[in-house]
């Protein structure tokens, strides 16, 4: 089926592999923004939800920035949060309401704040309160617009001295080498030469788990967010070494046949710990569980490996989507929750 072109462009009208293929090209976008005004930031505090959110975790996890970072998914803020803060506002759709409202505060405490938005109500009130706005290019889902949303980060933060130099070059010379490697994974590349695909076949049907290391783990959490958003399907991640302390005994016991499918992101980035905790815990549950479906992310350095397999992971999404019958572009049970909540 997934070789199947004329079923493949019925089933994706929006051609969201088409935009996963393009991905690599938001890397080398330049936003021109001027945020010198910025000064004396001892923190940093961004609001976001969902797509708009997980991209400061990418940064967070590889740029490692020289001052408190914390990523707020809620309608208030930290009560440190004040004048000395960097607030960054971060919505696609610019009319996330836990956003707006975490904005509102912000300002009323007296915080320096950025926005990130595509438009709506975040866009309006950053022009109107002359905010420093960088505006991402719409007409995409949020979730596959999240490479504009880390590098309009990088450009923010980088010239403030709170990412060390040279991240925001390196976070844009990888473009190129992405697109060479995503070639196998695109839909005229065959089943039995495409990674992607061979994923996908062993996921449907299945409630996926997926675990990595702390290292990778902003892509495992993109991989289950795109199982959701994508493919409609039901997912969970978490990472080692923590699932060695909780979660690897909830798979010792019943019931013998589990229906899910894990799948472990083994990096050889990891600490060398993490890295013998991955075959230790398939050793003890073999037969427990089912036997992981390992995903080896290529590349040397750390941001090669996120967005290697942040973009694997985005195609083995889309293609699970199809194989489930589904449209992936489409989240209607999100617009149809936003208007139960505004009756």
């Amino acid at each position: 089926m997934l070789d199947d072109l004329k079923l493949i462009h019925e089933r994706d009208p929006e051609d969201a592999l088409g935009v996963v293929e393009k991905q690599w090209q938001q890397l080398g976008h330049e936003f021109g923004v001027d945020a010198s005004k910025f000064s004396g930031i001892d923190n940093v505090v961004l609001a976001g939800m969902g797509g708009s959110a997980w991209p400061a975790v990418y940064l967070n996890t590889w740029a490692q920035p020289s001052v408190p970072f914390e990523i707020v998914r809620d309608y208030t803020l930290p009560a440190y949060v004040g004048k000395n803060t960097l607030f960054i506002s971060s919505s696609y759709s610019g009319n996330t309401e836990e956003t707006l409202s975490a904005l509102t505060e912000a300002e009323n405490r007296g915080a320096q704040v950025a926005v990130i938005a595509a438009g709506g109500k975040l866009e309006e009130v950053a022009k109107a309160k002359q905010h420093v706005l960088y505006t991402i290019p719409g007409g995409i889902q949020p979730r596959m617009s999240s490479f504009f949303f880390l590098v309009a980060m990088a450009e923010l933060l980088e010239p403030l001295g709170l990412i060390p130099k040279g991240k925001l070059a390196e976070l844009r010379s990888v473009g190129g080498w992405l697109k060479e490697q995503i070639t196998s994974w695109g839909p005229t590349t065959p089943t039995d030469k495409n990674a992607a695909k061979q994923l996908a076949l062993e996921l449907i049907g299945k409630s996926v788990v997926v675990y990595s290391g702390p290292k990778i783990f902003p892509a495992a959490n993109k991989f289950k967010i795109c199982l959701n958003e994508n493919a409609k399907n039901v997912a969970w991640v978490n990472q080692y070494p923590e699932f060695n302390h909780n979660e690897f005994i909830g798979w010792s016991s019943h019931p013998t046949e589990k229906p899910y499918a894990v799948v472990e992101i083994r990096s050889n980035l990891e600490h060398e710990r993490v890295q013998k905790r991955f075959t230790v815990s398939e050793k003890l549950l073999s037969g427990k569980r089912p036997a992981p479906l390992i995903i080896e992310p290529q590349g040397e350095t750390h941001l090669q490996q996120l967005l290697w397999t942040s973009n694997f992971c985005d195609f083995v999404s889309v293609y699970v989507a199809l194989l489930n019958g589904i449209d992936p572009t489409p989240v209607g049970l999100v617009e149809k929750l936003k208007v139960e909540l505004d009756k």
